[in-house]
């Protein structure tokens, strides 16, 4: 990998850099490299989270709601089917 990056540090607990270490050792990958990984994915998936905030925040705006009654009824009815089908 180029050295392209800047250095960053971060005071982890004692328990989860041995975490760390032991992963490391097993898949024979850096620190570094795991630490830019689960960076990777914590932003894809907080971005993901951010964008369906605000796609939920323009459906209230629009007035697309439900009420909690309505609510309540789809789930219940979700839960009363998938009962069902384990009964079968």
């Amino acid at each position: 990998m180029a050295d392209d990056g800047r250095v960053i540090t971060a005071k982890l607990p004692v328990d989860l850099v041995k975490r760390l270490d032991e992963a490391a050792e097993r898949i024979d990958r850096s620190k570094s490299w795991i630490v830019r990984e689960a960076v990777g994915e914590w932003l894809a998936e907080e971005q993901r989270r951010h964008e369906m905030t605000l796609e939920a925040l323009a459906e209230v705006e629009q007035g697309r709601t439900v009420s909690q009654e309505q609510a309540d009824k789809h789930f219940e009815e979700r839960r009363r089917k998938r009962s069902q089908a384990r009964a079968v």
